[in-house]
């Protein structure tokens, strides 16, 4: 009798499971792997008039991209962007969550509304008013620093300041979707352990610490992950506010991988680009899911 009641829920899994597998296959492996073996090719414009100028470089665009001077420059800032972009999101949503989890703190779904409104904005919107916010001669930033008697600042047009403008940028309009996770996971926390450690005298400090970051920890390492990827792959702030510049202090991969693809029509060398990220994001998703997983 299990025997065909057995067979009978394999039947049934494979019935339910092959419409998602299909999707996934058709929409996900395949063109992946199609996008594997462009990169092997030297593709580009006139392959699109005459495909039989298509030719096999096998590794040859891998080996161009760890000789070219842009693409360790677009690594270096996309590091940095997903470095210090990550810590500030991570901090200030951490923050903000404890603040409005305090049990004083009155309104909180106008506060959650609030730091949320960013995240669901237009990111081209947002990286335009704050294009504007950041003007040298115009700029509210720089009307700001001219009543407190402070010198302006070239924003976006200075090297040493264009790439931390938009991380600034970056961290304002990202940090509420992990300030989200971060209030779940406070509420998550039963109150108990709280007066347990109130009776054993802990204060204010080693409740956080003993207490509410080792509770935080898997959701910490979630919104690292979510956090780290999305920065990994920023193209919209630097495209739009600064296409690069200046002198290629905001380049990132992606954009290095826009330009590459779709200015220059090198869709090889742009698919090697692709998969150089790919190894990339799984390097930092497989580091994340390490620290978690420590004792």
């Amino acid at each position: 009798m299990k025997g065909p009641i057995a067979w009978a829920e394999v039947q049934a899994a494979a019935w339910f499971l092959t419409p998602a597998l299909t999707v996934v296959l058709l929409f996900l492996f395949l063109p992946a792997f199609a996008a594997w073996i462009l990169s092997l090719t030297d593709f580009d414009l006139y392959t699109f008039a005459e495909p039989t100028t298509l030719r096999w470089v096998g590794l040859r665009n891998y080996l161009a991209l760890l000789q070219d001077g842009r693409f360790w420059h677009a690594l270096q800032n996309t590091l940095i962007f997903v470095g210090l972009g990550g810590l500030l999101t991570l901090s200030l949503a951490l923050a903000a969550a404890l603040g409005i989890h305090q049990r004083f703190v009155r309104w909180k779904a106008f506060w959650r509304t609030v730091y949320f409104a960013p995240v669901v904005t237009s990111l081209v919107a947002v990286a335009i008013v704050w294009r504007y916010i950041l003007h040298a001669r115009y700029g509210l930033a720089n009307r700001v620093f001219a009543g407190l008697g402070l010198p302006p600042i070239d924003w976006l047009g200075d090297p040493q300041v264009a790439l931390p403008s938009l991380i600034l940028m970056a961290v304002w309009k990202n940090y509420g979707y992990d300030l989200l996770i971060f209030l779940a996971a406070l509420q998550a926390i039963p109150e108990e352990l709280y007066d347990a450690a109130r009776m054993d005298g802990a204060g204010v400090w080693q409740q956080f610490r003993y207490v509410t970051l080792p509770a935080l920890r898997p959701m910490m390492a979630l919104a690292g992950l979510i956090t780290a990827n999305g920065y990994l792959q920023v193209f919209a702030e630097p495209y739009v506010m600064t296409q690069g510049g200046p002198l290629d202090a905001t380049l990132t991969l992606v954009l290095l991988l826009y330009e590459q693809g779709f200015r220059w029509w090198r869709l090889g060398y742009a698919a090697a680009l692709a998969f150089v990220l790919f190894v990339l994001m799984l390097g930092v998703s497989w580091m994340l899911w390490r620290i978690q997983r420590r004792p």
